[in-house]
């Protein structure tokens, strides 16, 4: 190797695959209520990291406000983006509203944290850090 050739920590390696994916997404509150305070978000950042690790994905950032939440996430191939999000969304539903039971008015939600929607956005054309930028800015 040249010395002037320093790896990209970015890039992955499977058995069979390099990639190098990652996702903005935003999940919403459900009818976009501003249940979620300091602590809750706290809580759903650390859910979700937990979560992250079944699929191999890394939360690369993460920022919250009362009705919704930015991720950057980095996920292979094999993972599908969609089941990705559904065990993000239904997990840290569970736990949030099994542990801040009085912020959470499960008669006006129906039962549900998050809304049946999310966005998914790919992060290939720009770099990483204008995403990153953008997510600690929200």
């Amino acid at each position: 190797m040249s010395p002037c050739w320093e790896p990209n920590t970015d890039i992955r390696r499977g058995r069979h695959v390099v990639y190098n994916l990652h996702a903005h997404l935003v999940l919403v509150t459900k009818y976009r209520r501003g249940v979620s305070n300091d602590d809750m978000l706290t809580r759903c950042e650390e859910i979700m990291r937990n979560v992250r690790t079944d699929f191999g994905a890394d939360l690369i950032e993460f920022k919250g406000e009362e009705d919704h939440v930015h991720l950057l996430v980095h996920y292979p191939p094999k993972a599908a983006l969609s089941a990705l999000v559904n065990s993000l969304k239904s997990v840290s539903s569970r736990y949030l509203q099994q542990e801040f039971t009085g912020r959470v008015n499960h008669s006006i939600m129906h039962g549900r944290f998050w809304s049946g929607s999310y966005f998914a956005g790919p992060c290939g054309g720009r770099p990483l850090a204008i995403v990153k930028q953008y997510i600690e800015q929200q």
